[in-house]
Parts: structure tokens; C-alpha cells; sequence
């Protein structure tokens, strides 16, 4: 068996090693184990509605197979219902539920319809189980799916230890995600049964982290280190980052990709904050109205991230004009580039931040679709934003459906689309990342919020995005 797993991981096994690899596909196949149901009715339902969207479409049939394989991916291989009626979504092909990730895979879900209020009944599990994970360690990015102290990596250091964290990367976009998860599950079910105890406590947790990491140096105790001589997976200056001054904006350890920020103002990031504590305000001001201290907080801390965003973010480029970074520091220095993973400058009007017109976000567009990008890459058979987390020259599936996602060209759609049919190699699933040369050389061949982010821009494409 452990043979037949490695013939089929095309260069996964490459980049972790036999042993790594295998380690974590054993976990994996352990916790599925432990699930209360198998899935089968939610499968039945998501088929159901993918039979009803693809109704009178003029999707390829390849098109189709995929995105209702990519569809049912996610429940069937990913969902553990608990035996306590909480919910647990890891990544794929490791063993880990992303407060991130989790909150990707199951965002293109809310765009079904679900008479049965099944389908629903599970999101808002795994919602809740984002909040508790939250209130366990708000600085962890990945947790595990019992207190058994798996982790990524035992060299791991940091200034506290917790046997759920199986990474303990901070990153701003991590605490966004849930909070996202939760509005849109709100505003399209109109169930309000998430909105208790727990979830203020966690969102008290939230602000708490976002107003101390506006002043990392001095107030943060957070720290990481990963010596294991890969440079993105550490942070430098004894774990604690390069140095930064005030722009009002948070800190972040790590990028989406999990990769380590040059300079700690990851613009996306923040871009996303102001998006989710807008979100909060609503939140709060409907169902905790005599919170009127957090609400101020959160409106005085939404303001300040704008304003530093305003001040510090912005960059005359020679050739696209003002254009924002990816990072910077707040001492004069900024990163100018752009990377896969979401938030990324790309998805900007995804996340909400602006509008696909925004003459800002249209520049920085430019940029980021071009040779000036440095993780923008052309090859034999594709042509796509890639990731320093992922080997020179490759493109990644999730970038490619942000560009479609995003896009307002017909036939720019058009051609992504006839690449996500050409760059599956033959899987009918994305990838992570995959050769612009070759498709048939990726990572990740099991990569559920690739999957999810595909078939959002498929519902785009045949009219039924809600979101």
C-alpha cells in the first residue's frame, strides 16, 4: 500500500521524503477512522445540487467532471463529523485543520441551496469548531483534530506550547477567515445560532491579538522558530521578525502560503481585517448591543489599519503607476511582488476589500499578472501567478481561479478555464502548484481549497455566485 500511496504523489514525496510523507498520510487515516458518520447523505446532497447548476450550462464535459468531483472532494475526503457534534476539515494531504484553509473549503458551499438544512448543519460545526480553536491559541494556524501533540515539525519553538497546534505559524489572515466564514453563513442561511458566548469570547480574543500586534516590538511576546535551514519556514531576528515601526496596521509572522513575511505589514492581510471587522461592527451591533466598548475598539482599530494601509501601502511603480506592496515595514522599505495563496493582491475585490474597477487594484493587477512579478510565471503549456513556496516555474490552480474570479474579460475567462482543463493531469482535482512546462509535475494532489476556490469561479462563470 505504502508503495502504490508514493507512485501516485507526483513530486510531493520529492519535496517531504518517504518517511514525512507517509507520517502524515497515517494520520490522516487515523482520524478518518474516528468519524461519526461516513458522509454518504452529504454527498448525495451536494450531487443534487450540482445537477441542478449545471442544468442548460455550456460547460465542457470535462469542465463538469471536474467541478463536481472538486465539488464532493471536500465532504468526502476531508469532513470528519465528531462523536460530540463538532466538525473537523483538514487540508488534504495533511492532517491538520487550517483556521484559513478550512474556512476557503467550505466558502463556495453556502452558494447551495440545502432544503434539508444538512449541509448547513455541518459548515456551522466546523465554524464552531474555528472559534474554539481560537480560544485554545489564538497564534496557531493549524490545529489538530484531538490534543494528541502531532505537529508539522518537533523543532518547532515558540513562546508557548499547546498539544492541539500542529503549527504555530501566526499569520492575520488565519483569525480573518472564520470570521468571514461566519457572516457569509449568516447572511446566506440566516441562521443565527453561531452568535453565543464562545463565538464573543473568541472575537474579544481576535482584537485582542490585532490591537497588541500593532505594536509587535514592544507589546508581543510572540515568537517562532524552525531551524531546520529552510528560510521561509522560520522568522529571523531570534524568531521575532525583521524590525517594523507604527503604520497602525498588524503584524504577521507568515504569508497565506505559510511562508515566512519579509517585512511584517502583509498588505493583503490587513486589506482582509478591514473587511472582516467591518464585518464585526454588523455582527455586534445586531446581536451583542450592549457591547458598545468592543464596538468602539473595533471601529477605532478598522480606522487605523485603513489609515495605514492609505499611508504606507501605496507605491508609484515606473511602469503601472500606484500600485500597493505586498509588504512593508513602516521604516521605508516594502516588498514589491505578489503570491498565490488569499489574501493575495489579486483577490482584493474576492475578499471585498474594492472593486474589480478600482483604479489601485487595477494597476496592482497589471503588475501582479506580469514578468514584474517575480512569482508570475510562462511556460510551454500554462501561464499563471505562482508562490516562492512552491518550486521556480510553477503556477498555481488557486491563482488561476482568483485571475478568473476577479476578471470581467469574457475571453481572458475563457482561457483560464481551457487550462484548468488541460493542467489536472488527468485527475479531474486541481493542484497546488503545477509545471508551467508540464502539468503532469505538481505538489499537493489532494489540495481541497484549491478545489473549493475552482468551483467558485465555475459558479461565477454560469451565473450562480452569490457571494
Amino acid at each position: 500500500m505504502d508503495k502504490e500511496i508514493l507512485k501516485n504523489t507526483s513530486l510531493d514525496k520529492e519535496l517531504m521524503g518517504d518517511d514525512t510523507y507517509l507520517r502524515l498520510r497515517q494520520i490522516t487515516n487515523d482520524i478518518l477512522k474516528q468519524a461519526a458518520n461516513d458522509n454518504a447523505e452529504l454527498a448525495q446532497i451536494i450531487d443534487k445540487a450540482v445537477d441542478n447548476l449545471l442544468k442548460n450550462t455550456n460547460l465542457s464535459a470535462k469542465l463538469q467532471r471536474m467541478f463536481r468531483k472538486c465539488m464532493l472532494n471536500t465532504i468526502t475526503s476531508t469532513l470528519v463529523q465528531k462523536q460530540d457534534d463538532s466538525a473537523f476539515l483538514f487540508t488534504g494531504d495533511i492532517p491538520a485543520m487550517w483556521l484559513r484553509d478550512s474556512g476557503g473549503q467550505l466558502r463556495v458551499f453556502i452558494n447551495l441551496d440545502d432544503p434539508s438544512g444538512k449541509l448547513y448543519d455541518v459548515i456551522g460545526a466546523v465554524i464552531r469548531q474555528q472559534f474554539r480553536y481560537i480560544l485554545l491559541d489564538p497564534y496557531t494556524n493549524a490545529f489538530n483534530f484531538a490534543a494528541d501533540g502531532n505537529c508539522w515539525s518537533a523543532i518547532d519553538q515558540s513562546e508557548r506550547q499547546n498539544p492541539w497546534s500542529w503549527e504555530r505559524k501566526y499569520e492575520l489572515d488565519s483569525l480573518c477567515f472564520p470570521v468571514e466564514l461566519a457572516y457569509f453563513y449568516w447572511k446566506q442561511t440566516k441562521r443565527t445560532d453561531l452568535f453565543d458566548d464562545d463565538f464573543l469570547a473568541a472575537v474579544r480574543e481576535v482584537i485582542r491579538v490585532f490591537r497588541t500586534e500593532q505594536h509587535h516590538e514592544e507589546r508581543s511576546e510572540y515568537f517562532f522558530i524552525r531551524d531546520n535551514g529552510v528560510e521561509q519556514d522560520t522568522l529571523p531576528n531570534e524568531g521575532r521578525g525583521t524590525a517594523v515601526g507604527y503604520t497602525g496596521m498588524i503584524w504577521s509572522g507568515f504569508r497565506p502560503s505559510d511562508d515566512a513575511c519579509e517585512y511584517g505589514y502583509l498588505l493583503p492581510a490587513n486589506m482582509f481585517a478591514v473587511v472582516i471587522l467591518g464585518y464585526l461592527q454588523e455582527i455586534i451591533n445586531a446581536f451583542y448591543p450592549a457591547e458598545n466598548e468592543l464596538l468602539a475598539t473595533i471601529t477605532e482599530l478598522r480606522t487605523q489599519v485603513e489609515e495605514g494601509i492609505a499611508q504606507f501601502g501605496i507605491v508609484e511603480h515606473p511602469t503601472y503607476g500606484a500600485i500597493y506592496a505586498y509588504e512593508v515595514d513602516g521604516l521605508g522599505n516594502y516588498n514589491l511582488m505578489d503570491d498565490t495563496g488569499v489574501p493575495s493582491l489579486l483577490s482584493l475585490p474576492y475578499i471585498k476589500y474594492c472593486e474589480t474597477d478600482d483604479p489601485i487594484y487595477q494597476n496592482t493587477r497589471r503588475f501582479s499578472l506580469s514578468a514584474a512579478n517575480r512569482y508570475y510565471f510562462e511556460g510551454k503549456a500554462a501561464k499563471g501567478l505562482g508562490s516562492p513556496h512552491t518550486p521556480p516555474g510553477y503556477v498555481w490552480h488557486m491563482g488561476l481561479a482568483i485571475q478568473g474570479l476577479t476578471s470581467t474579460e469574457i475571453c481572458e475567462c475563457q482561457e483560464l478555464l481551457a487550462l484548468f482543463e488541460t493542467t489536472d493531469a488527468g485527475t479531474d482535482l486541481t493542484h497546488e502548484g503545477f509545471l508551467a512546462d508540464d502539468p503532469s509535475v505538481y505538489t499537493r494532489e489532494w489540495f481541497s481549497w484549491s478545489n473549493s476556490i475552482f468551483c467558485e469561479f465555475i459558479l461565477k462563470e454560469i451565473g450562480k455566485l452569490r457571494l
